[in-house]
């Protein structure tokens, strides 16, 4: 009966919200995620820009210090279900991926308001004293890092520029949004291929691609020594978490297949126990040294395959504000932190007259508040017109 639902479930579907479109997919519930991951990383830098400017900040408690890696980690896992569902589509509905098309609208989808917060945050932003970050004016310093920084920042390699020269605060958080290219750089190639060998080939160019780049700008564009070479690949490897998206992506092969598997983990008492232990990580603030974010991201992955296709799903996030919010997330992940230190400098002259408390409710509603408006003027008057084109290339 549980295989029958969830046949039922996945057929039933139209549309798959805010990032692909397709006549033959749609997963409730998604956008609820995307909610919780981008305001898990927006509650995470609005006590880290606390601390940095002295205010008594919830910063040093372990979850809110853990919350933006996770919500991070959150997108990923998602990232990963969704486009290898959707690859997974597209191989059984013609026998084979149409690249272009896939890049295509990939490109609609992330680089404009990329492109937007990178040279706000870099070239135009700083110069305002209403967005001045003083480690954001550090990095900015480096003359000799600009144009290497910059360089990597237009081919969306901003991981890259973040490992070798640091990233200008107002777009630091773009780094993932490199990790995630990279991803797609490689992951519907492997889908698309049909032998082990040729996927051995691909992953081995793609290994050798990421290397070459790596390797280019750390002997020619840094003035750093071989000696120096383990540090930066161990950093590089710290954030690359592709793993994580992998993850995703072996959920959406259980979902894609309708694995017997998922009887057995829909079952409610199942539910019960593994967002229990969840819980208990996130509370209790537990690690798994060195694979920390790759086990949550099994827990992640096992949450988001739940919410999307399991009819007897314990949790529901189809909730009309919160599905909206999650339609925007890309905006408020974006814009977020430009406007938060925007705010914290305006409130400055008050942040030692007003008690805490109203301090706080001004300071989180106006961030809140202007990044929601922000990224709903983003998303209705730029990104969903870029997102009409992407028709063009869905078959």
């Amino acid at each position: 009966m549980a295989k029958n639902r969830l046949s039922e479930t996945v057929s039933a579907s139209t549309s798959v919200p805010n990032t692909e479109k397709s006549k033959s997919v749609y997963f409730p519930n998604l956008n609820g995620v995307r909610f919780i991951a981008a305001f898990s990383v927006l509650v995470h830098h609005i006590e880290q820009a606390k601390a940095a400017f002295g205010l008594p900040n919830l910063y040093s408690n372990h979850i809110v210090k853990h919350a933006g890696k996770q919500g991070v980690g959150l997108f990923f896992v998602l990232s990963g279900f969704l486009i290898t569902y959707l690859l997974l589509s597209e191989k059984s509905k013609n026998n084979t991926i149409n690249i272009k098309n896939f890049y295509a609208r990939r490109v609609l989808r992330i680089w404009p308001i990329y492109y937007i917060i990178v040279l706000l945050g870099t070239l135009v932003l700083p110069h305002f004293k209403l967005f001045y970050w003083q480690s954001a004016a550090e990095v900015l310093s480096n003359v000799e890092a600009f144009w290497p920084r910059l360089s990597l920042l237009m081919m969306i390699l901003p991981n890259l520029s973040f490992i070798f020269y640091e990233l200008p605060y107002l777009c630091s958080q773009t780094w993932s949004i490199g990790v995630e290219e990279q991803f797609y750089y490689l992951w519907p190639w492997l889908i698309r291929a049909n032998s082990w060998k040729a996927r051995i080939g691909i992953i081995v160019i793609f290994i050798l691609a990421t290397a070459s780049i790596f390797l280019i700008y750390f002997f020619f564009f840094t003035s750093n020594t071989i000696d120096d070479l383990p540090r930066y690949v161990l950093f590089f490897f710290s954030q690359f978490r592709i793993m994580m998206m992998v993850v995703g992506g072996v959920g959406a092969y259980l979902v894609f297949t309708r694995h017997t598997i998922l009887n057995f983990l829909f079952q409610k008492k199942i539910q019960f126990i593994v967002y229990g232990i969840l819980l208990f990580i996130v509370i209790s603030g537990y690690e798994f040294k060195g694979i920390n974010l790759e086990i949550l991201s099994i827990f992640f992955c096992y949450f988001i395959v739940n919410v999307a296709v399991n009819p007897q799903s314990i949790i529901s996030l189809e909730q009309p504000i919160i599905s909206y919010l999650g339609k925007i997330s890309y905006g408020l992940y974006i814009y977020h932190i430009a406007i938060n230190v925007a705010i914290m400098n305006l409130l400055q002259p008050y942040q030692h007259t007003w008690s805490l408390g109203v301090y706080n409710w001004v300071m989180y509603g106006l961030t809140i508040g202007l990044t929601v408006g922000v990224a709903s003027l983003s998303f209705h008057f730029l990104e969903q017109k870029l997102l009409a084109f992407k028709v063009k290339f869905s078959h």
